[in-house]
């Protein structure tokens, strides 16, 4: 063999040492970064090098994903990825589930529905997603009617009934909490509410319940990156490690649901 072939071969050696050497890189939001923490760490006892990248929106983490950034995100249930393919043109796609997180209404004035006054102001979500979760929730408490079957992509146009005059205040879901001061009524997201340490996250009148399982958060990826082993061993340590699922549950509490025992 030349010179010339040996050196590329070295550096071929090189680069896939380099390679398999790479951490993986997940992206996440700060709502689910303790748990996953927890999985890095574990991950790191079995030899897996993982790195997370903490995003403060819900926008960077899909396009850092589609941009091969980052190899995988944890922050999105199938609704929110399927409306930012279309908007955006992604091509990303769910490769597990994780967990399901209620959502609910709550009130710093009022105790009951029934005392809520005519003309109240509710914050909702902003995006279109979750404010469909938003205004199926209003739904369940019986302050509004929708259209039949519209589901998570309800708009405020498939409001049929409003019995209330209920006026909806549209804000970016990661800043509800701070409507809480100011709202008659407001959709919160526990996990939010409990890094703002502001309220009782269990404290909502009324939880969406766990039987919503489109709303189950994904592990997503580019499709490419299906038969990533790295991937699918740090899944499997999420789903399956007692250490995580003891964050988990210090994290969320009760409300949460393990979507993959679902």
């Amino acid at each position: 063999m030349t010179k010339t072939l040996i050196a590329l071969a070295l550096s071929v050696l090189a680069l896939t040492a380099q390679a398999d050497d790479k951490p993986l890189k997940v992206g996440t939001t700060a709502a689910f970064s303790i748990p996953l923490e927890a999985a890095v760490a574990e991950a790191a006892k079995q030899g897996l090098k993982v790195e997370l990248v903490e995003f403060s929106d819900w926008i960077a983490p899909n396009v850092s994903l589609a941009a091969g950034d980052i190899d995988v995100n944890y922050f999105q249930h199938i609704p929110f990825l399927e409306n930012a393919n279309a908007a955006a043109g992604f091509n990303l796609v769910p490769f597990a589930p994780g967990i399901i997180n209620n959502v609910g209404l709550y009130s710093k004035k009022y105790k009951s529905f029934d005392e809520l006054p005519t003309g109240a102001t509710v914050a909702i979500a902003n995006d279109p997603i979750n404010s469909g979760r938003g205004l199926q929730l209003l739904a369940k408490a019986g302050l509004i009617t929708l259209k039949p079957g519209v589901g998570y992509k309800a708009t405020e146009e498939d409001i049929t009934a409003n019995p209330k005059k209920i006026k909806l205040i549209q804000v970016e879901a990661v800043q509800l909490v701070r409507a809480y001061d100011d709202a008659d009524l407001v959709q919160g997201y526990p996990a939010y509410i409990r890094l703002a340490k502001t309220f009782d996250a269990t404290s909502a009148l009324l939880f969406d319940g766990l039987d919503h399982k489109e709303y189950v958060i994904q592990f997503v990826i580019k499709p490419e990156n299906k038969s990533d082993p790295r991937i699918a061993k740090f899944v499997d340590i999420y789903q399956h490690s007692p250490v995580v699922r003891a964050a988990l549950d210090k994290a969320h509490g009760k409300l949460y649901q393990a979507g993959w025992e679902s």
